[in-house]
């Protein structure tokens, strides 16, 4: 019986294979858009499997499918997506996709593991893709090509130094003392965006008996990210939408996906740009005459001298006056099978500053890999390694005119600062140093290794008609050591003192997360479906920065054991925080969203390290559009929502501890108690936030609004109280009060043309906030910046957040300006024509909102000012000298500007070529774009986006900072 039934199996196969392997169709195709023009990166999928592949440079795909037909599922980025049919009788196929101009089909998260169509959704989300993020003229950094491209951020540059530097403030002030940037999430992985101090106030003075300052010009972290290789960014802007990520998200979050590959043939692409970086706007000198250079004090026979050997110089224009060279080659491959797909990309960025010996480099490695296991298993790994150096010279605050803005501000054009014959450099008569020297001699260098590595597992370990439950697990590690090197040799003129100064910092940060979630999706009827998660979370931090600074340096030698005196400072960080989370999703007809959740958080950073903080969090969302009574034509899309939801900021690392200083007595070596008081009892910053909207699509989704409302609250911030002398403390960490943010955002997206020829694209976003103080336990507390007599910040009840104060003479000490502007509106478009031209271009529109301007306060002291002997007021008083005497009389009024502006932040014009050269060559562009090209403003320094004060509250703050540059690049692209 056995071996009849073999025979049987054998004659049955035998009959059977011819059939099975004939019940096949091949698929072929090209994905275009509405004007012909081909779309690479499609993604074609067989609905309901695993199958599927991508469309090629020129548009085209091809794969086979099981059986006699099927149904194709076709999706690209900003396009709506399409289902076909097709059988053996349809397998050529020529598909059309519209665009998704308000991009209702886009995928937006949810929670920690699940996501849902932008036309669902119940906030407001920003989204910036990878044509939005790099595709028009790209910035030196990561976090720079961010700039004006967010609703409701406000972002500024700490700085025009090489290796980046930016402050991302979302939806207003989240903290005073706490951090106040966004949590990144690359790939699922939480990245340290930590700024380090590079000891530069040892030798700048720019905060008196410190070692470490805010003030030193570090860059932030996040710009070790490469943008090329970024497919998706999502902005969780508010507590509304970033609740579930709970006690680190009070200041929103950033969820950045890199690209992966994709099934189909591998894909090989090559780009070279290449162009050049100038200043952004140089300010003048100060024209002189010998009455002028007597008036000042400074030496007239050297002046006449001068003149008369033609030795006037632009000491301005030698110091930022240098034409850089940017270079940046990438080469990326991708490709897959249903199994296994890749995408990796290897890159090398090279650029010089504006000033000599300066100049950013960065080196960086990508491999992604999916690989389906079975059926019911995937996972995905994500791997990077950066290897960056930036030489970012020496600038920002200096109490010892030894930077190279603060000595050049006392320093006249006339007097000579040039090596001679043998290199020697002269001393400067009117300041502590000589600048080009500085240039010439001196070094501050970041370098920077880098691990980010991230893995995800899939799993579906059970499956029905109605129910799908997974395991889904997250996280990885970022690991990377900075080393900070800042040589000062005993041949510059302000190391005659110290006989030469190195200070060497050594950072090693390691960051962990892990996110392990169950989801159900059960679907009881076709109108209902309920999407059920949970899960744990973990993430660990360390961070450990040994500074050594060392002087009396023997010979030349850079190494700190070479060197008569060395102070050595370490400060080690150290947390863990655990969470727990629950959220429920319920989609109704397709039609309504309604969605609650809860996550539960603790930390060693709070008082009590074995407490629990909830934040919960809820939305809904209600497309009229959907719903089977709506019969308007005029609507193509009719949304409200509301949203509501908490997010914490945990306290300050060991604000809850009296930590302990070194002390010398007599020469005995011991250990005191720090004059700042711990408090066991602080807790974490709470931030919640009601978020409503109404999103509207009318003329075919040709045009689009999105309209957004938001309130939110932040109670119990930290703040350092003074404290009673007989305590032995001078101030203590506390919970202070409570500030709220209120907001509008507008975004409308259109587009205006579609016909073969031309298709434009815009889009135009709106943004406003006003912040208030709306409760303080302790008296007013002024904070960043130096003193109202300077101006600076102040806290207290009543006022905004963000109120600059000052001295006005008689009129005593009040308000004199705000850093919050009026409102922000952006303009991006994107017109293509002719088929093959594209022209992109970004406009961005700051009104009003405030600097503290305290460079021009050392010009006019210098006398250098290129204003200084102008009467804009004709009162026969000029520039200069009224604004000293103001100052002089009790008035820092002159020191607050307005700092809007209208800046062209990026255009891009590219060629995209139909007809290749050669039949291997895929796809071909060629471009030119230009960054920060054009700004309108009226403010009176080299920048009016600048915050000399790092990333802190303490934004908008300009103390001779590192120029501002503008940057114009060629760019090659070429698909194999």
């Amino acid at each position: 019986m056995r071996q009849f039934l073999k025979q049987a199996l054998l004659v049955f196969m035998t009959a059977a294979l011819p059939v099975l392997l004939w019940a096949q169709v091949a698929v072929t195709g090209t994905v275009t858009d509405a004007s012909g023009k081909t779309i690479p990166g499609a993604s074609i999928r067989l609905k309901n499997s695993n199958l599927g592949t991508s469309s090629d440079a020129n548009g085209k795909f091809s794969f086979t499918i099981p059986g006699t037909g099927g149904t194709l599922e076709i999706s690209a980025i900003s396009f709506k997506s399409q289902t076909l049919q097709v059988s053996a009788a349809n397998s050529s196929l020529s598909i059309q996709l519209a665009d998704d101009v308000g991009k209702l089909d886009e995928v937006i998260v949810t929670g920690l593991a699940t996501s849902v169509k932008r036309r669902n959704l119940a906030n407001a989300v920003a989204t910036i893709s990878s044509k939005e993020l790099s595709g028009t003229a790209p910035a030196q950094t990561f976090d720079a090509a961010l700039n004006g491209k967010i609703t409701g951020a406000y972002i500024n540059a700490n700085s025009g130094a090489p290796g980046g530097g930016i402050s991302v403030k979302l939806r207003g002030v989240t903290s005073v003392f706490g951090n106040t940037q966004p949590l990144y999430v690359v790939d699922g992985v939480f990245i340290d965006n930590t700024a380090t101090s590079a000891g530069l106030t040892f030798v700048t003075g720019a905060v008196r008996n410190a070692a470490t300052s805010n003030q030193d010009n570090p860059s932030s972290r996040v710009a070790d990210l490469r943008a090329d290789d970024i497919e998706n960014i999502e902005i969780l802007k508010g507590a509304s939408a970033a609740a579930i990520y709970g006690s680190k998200a009070a200041a929103g979050v950033v969820l950045i996906t890199t690209k992966r590959g994709k099934q189909g043939k591998t894909k090989i692409s090559f780009a070279q740009d290449i162009g050049f970086v100038k200043v952004r706007k140089l300010l003048g000198t100060r024209s002189l005459t010998s009455k002028i250079v007597a008036d000042q004090g400074w030496d007239v026979a050297e002046y006449n001298a001068a003149v008369a050997a033609g030795k006037i110089y632009d000491y301005e224009k030698d110091i930022y006056g240098e034409t850089g060279l940017t270079r940046n080659t990438s080469v990326s491959v991708t490709g897959g099978t249903d199994k296994t797909s890749f995408y990796f990309s290897a890159s090398q960025k090279n650029e010089d500053g504006i000033v000599k010996n300066t100049g950013f480099r960065s080196n960086s490695l990508r491999l992604n890999v999916d690989h389906r296991i079975s059926d019911n298993i995937k996972i995905g790994i994500s791997t990077n390694y950066i290897n960056s150096s930036a030489d970012r010279g020496i600038t920002n605050n200096d109490n010892n005119s030894v930077s190279y803005g603060v000595a050049l501000s006392s320093t006249p054009s006339f007097t000579e600062l040039h090596p001679d014959a043998n290199g020697n450099f002269p001393r400067n008569k009117y300041g502590a140093s000589n600048p080009l020297e500085t240039i010439a001699l001196a070094s501050n260098n970041e370098g920077v290794n880098r691990f980010i590595t991230g893995i995800n597992i899939d799993a579906i370990f059970q499956k029905s008609a109605s129910s799908t439950t997974r395991f889904i697990g997250r996280g990885g590690v970022d690991f990377y050591n900075l080393k900070t090197f800042a040589l000062f040799p005993n041949t510059l003129q302000f190391q005659e003192i110290n006989e030469g100064t190195v200070a060497q910092g050594f950072a090693k940060s390691l960051s962990s997360n892990l996110i392990l979630s169950v989801v159900n999706n059960f679907t009881p009827s076709t109108n209902l479906s309920l999407t059920t998660s949970a899960g744990i979370t973990q993430e660990n931090g360390n961070f450990d920065n040994i500074l050594n600074i060392a002087t009396h340096l023997v010979g030349g030698q850079s190494n700190v054991n070479m060197a008569g005196a060395l102070t050595a400072i370490q400060l080690r960080n150290k947390n863990q925080d655990n969470g727990i989370f629950v959220q429920e999703e319920a989609s109704i007809a397709d039609a309504v969203m309604l969605t609650a959740g809860i996550r539960f958080d603790r930390s060693t950073n709070n008082g009590d390290p074995d407490k629990y903080f909830i934040y919960p969090k809820a939305g809904l969302s209600w497309n009229l559009t959907r719903m089977g009574f709506w019969n308007g034509n005029l609507f193509d899309n009719l949304k409200i929502r509301a949203a509501y939801g908490q997010a914490g900021n945990f306290p300050v690392f060991g604000s809850k501890f009296n930590s302990m200083v070194v002390a010398n007595t007599g020469g005995l070596l011991g250990t005191l108690v720090s004059t700042i008081r711990g408090n066991t009892g602080i807790k974490p910053e709470r931030t919640a936030e009601l978020e409503a909207g109404l999103d509207f699509s009318v003329l075919n989704s040709r045009l689009n609004f999105e309209l957004t409302f938001y309130n939110k609250t932040i109670t119990g911030f930290l703040l350092q109280r003074p404290v009673a002398g007989s305590s032995g403390f001078s101030t203590q960490w506390i919970n202070a009060g409570d500030l709220r943010n209120r907001g509008i955002e507008i975004s409308v997206n259109a587009q205006p043309i579609a016909t073969r020829d031309v298709r434009w694209t815009t889009t135009v976003n709106f943004w406003m906030n006003r912040s208030k103080v709306t409760k303080l336990d302790v008296d007013p507390v002024e904070v960043g910046a130096f003193s109202t007599g300077l101006g600076i910040f102040r806290i207290e009840k009543g006022a905004t957040a963000t109120q600059i104060v000052g001295k006005d003479g008689a009129n005593g000490t009040h308000k004199l300006g705000d850093t919050e502007p009026k409102f922000q509106m952006n303009f991006f478009n994107e017109v293509t024509f002719l088929k093959n031209f594209s022209l992109r271009f970004l406009l961005h529109w700051k009104y009003k909102g405030d600097n503290l301007n305290l460079s021009e306060f050392l010009t006019d002291l210098g006398g250098t000012s290129p204003d200084f002997d102008k009467d804009d007021d004709g009162n026969g008083v000029v520039n200069g000298v009224q604004r000293v005497n103001d100052y002089l009389a009790g008035s820092a009024r002159n020191f607050v500007q307005e700092a809007g502006y209208l800046r062209l932040r990026e255009v891009g014009l590219y060629y995209t070529f139909i007809n290749m050269p050669a039949s291997f060559i895929k796809g071909l562009r060629l471009g030119i774009s230009a960054n920060n090209y054009f700004t309108k403003t009226n403010y009176r320094n080299y920048d009016p986006e600048v915050s000399n004060f790092g990333t802190g509250f303490s934004s908008n703050v300009d103390v001779m900072p590192f120029p501002a540059s503008k940057r114009a690049t060629f760019h090659l692209a070429v698909d194999f």
